[in-house]
């Protein structure tokens, strides 16, 4: 009797083992995909009211979009259009948030074209490189189409 228990939690835990291996290789190749995109970057994200979140961060054409570390989706969990995104200012973050971003982050402080704003920790190279991004934009992009 008890090497058959034995058996059985010996399968089980092989099950267990097979299924975080399968889990791990699932995040590794949705990260490979993400970055195959384009410029993409560790950004934690924290809306008025939340909390913070870690994710990737991926500059695309107009668009800023980010997506939660751990997810499997490969849609964004936000986004964020190029022309309603001005990094309002910049600060180093609290020893609680150091806590849960890790360090060498700046926090920035994101205004979202008069909806309200997003806080975005980045590495300060990659902070350079967004602000670089949204400077870069096309003449005229800025601006609405009048009809």
């Amino acid at each position: 009797m008890s090497e058959a228990l034995a058996l059985d939690a010996a399968w089980l835990f092989a099950a267990f083992l097979i299924l975080l291996v399968l889990a791990a290789a699932g995040i590794a190749a949705r990260r490979f995909l993400l970055d195959r995109g384009g410029a993409t970057v560790e950004c934690g994200l924290r809306q008025r009211g939340g909390s913070w979140r870690l994710g990737v961060a991926s500059y695309q054409l107009d668009e800023f979009r980010w997506y939660r570390i751990f997810g499997v989706s490969m849609r964004p969990d936000q986004t964020f259009p190029r022309r309603d995104l001005a990094v309002v200012t910049r600060r180093p973050p609290t020893e609680e948030e150091v806590s849960i971003l890790g360090p060498g982050r700046i926090v920035a402080e994101c205004q979202l074209g008069g909806s309200g704003t997003v806080d975005l920790a980045l590495a300060e190279s990659a902070l350079t490189g967004l602000l670089a991004w949204l400077e870069s934009a096309p003449p005229g992009s800025h601006l609405d189409v009048v009809v």
